[in-house]
């Protein structure tokens, strides 16, 4: 039997499903996953792991040492929370909190790192691990709260300095891209996220004399249209940007011209120059289109989560692992950057490593008009079961071979 059929059998499918029905089921919300982390750390002491919690209030940390317990560290990252949608599945294990659910795919991810972390542990208590070597599992709340997601508040109470990894690792499921396959990309490989609010100031009329008023809403959609000569005439036509008005505000009546008009603003980067580039721009054009209609403008400019860039060398290495475990056939090593964001981001700015995308399929139980697939975040996703050997799989070929090199 190879290294590769007897990881295979030993991982229990059967046991990550019931672990990602049940996370699925009572869905938690970031910074409120207590039964989730209850049971995170339950499983990791029983199998003999050194367990850490209350790290950024629901964080895990599982960390296993084997051979003489020294040596070089690697971190694999899981995370655990649901988002604020209300679920219309219908599924047997569909969330039972209203307005919560498993949007992500973060029960699948919780469940294949535990998957893994058990086959991990009898390797290291049968001898069976090469070298001398420490993994610490990082069971991450939080994901989805933006700039105060929960990497980096995890870093701030001091992760890196009680835990030290020399790489790490994260994963994260993709509708669309077959179950088996493995996606990644050195460099840049998702945008950064930052939020804009702008709040045009005139003075209220009636609408039938706006002679005696000063609209704020000119300015407003002057700033609509004038965004987007930002990333077509601003930014390097080789690099990326998006900017998106997710929301226009102005009046509360048809008669009457309002005091203040407001646009929220969704802006994504692939590169950190260019991060710089469009915040110092959006604020030149609106404050610019402010004054142009005789009115004044505040700036609300809240930066979320950093570019996640991929370090070459663990990157190199993950596509090997990846290409050993599942053939070469069935890796993507230079895939498509994404303008989603993650915050993994933080970790990687701290330690090098690397975050890859597995296949998801068609979501596993979309039906009806989604049964080609959704996307997440949409109330009709379903983590696939599927994937959890593959991710299991492949968290537990990147600690093998981590050890062997």
């Amino acid at each position: 039997m190879t290294n590769q059929e007897a990881v295979v059998h030993e991982i229990d499918t059967e046991q990550m499903k019931v672990w990602r029905h049940a996370i699925h089921r009572n869905p938690e919300l970031g910074f409120e996953e207590h039964a989730t982390s209850a049971l995170v750390a339950e499983q990791l002491r029983a199998w003999g792991y050194e367990v850490h919690t209350g790290i950024a209030v629901t964080g895990v940390v599982g960390v296993l040492r084997w051979g003489t317990g020294e040596g070089r560290g690697i971190g694999l990252r899981a995370d655990m929370d649901a988002i604020p949608v209300q679920e219309m599945t219908g599924l047997p294990w569909a969330s039972v909190n209203p307005g919560k659910m498993h949007g992500c795919g973060h029960d699948g991810h919780t469940a294949m790192l535990l998957g893994a972390a058990r086959v991990l542990a009898e390797r290291a208590r049968d001898g069976r691990l090469p070298g001398n070597g420490i993994v610490t599992l990082i069971f991450q709340p939080a994901e989805e709260l933006g700039g105060g997601g929960g990497a980096r508040r995890m870093i701030e109470e001091g992760l890196f300095e009680r835990f030290p990894c020399d790489a790490i690792f994260g994963m994260h499921n993709f509708p669309g891209i077959p179950v088996g396959q493995v996606h990644v990309r050195p460099g840049a490989f998702m945008a950064s996220s930052d939020k804009v609010l702008i709040r045009f100031i005139g003075r209220g009329g009636h609408g039938g004399m706006p002679h005696m008023a000063v609209d704020p809403t000119l300015p407003a959609a002057a700033t609509v249209l004038g965004l987007q000569s930002i990333v077509g005439r601003n930014v390097n036509p080789n690099l990326a940007a998006v900017i998106s008005v997710g929301r226009l505000a102005a009046g509360s009546a048809y008669n009457v011209i309002g005091e203040t008009a407001e646009l929220e603003l969704s802006v994504r980067t692939l590169d950190p120059e260019v991060r710089d580039l469009v915040e110092r721009r959006i604020r030149e054009l609106a404050e610019h289109q402010a004054r142009a209609y005789a009115c004044s403008s505040e700036i609300r400019y809240e930066r979320g989560y950093p570019v996640l860039i991929n370090a070459a060398e663990p990157t190199a290495f993950a596509v090997e692992v990846a290409r050993r475990t599942f053939g070469a056939d069935h890796v993507v090593a230079n895939a498509q950057p994404l303008t989603g964001s993650e915050d993994f981001a933080f970790l990687l700015e701290r330690v090098a490593g690397c975050y890859l995308l597995v296949g998801n399929g068609d979501n596993g139980h979309a039906g009806g008009k989604w049964a080609g697939g959704c996307m997440v975040h949409n109330p009709h996703y379903d983590f696939n079961d599927a994937c959890l050997a593959v991710g299991a799989r492949l968290w537990i070929g990147l600690v093998e071979q981590y050890f062997h090199n």
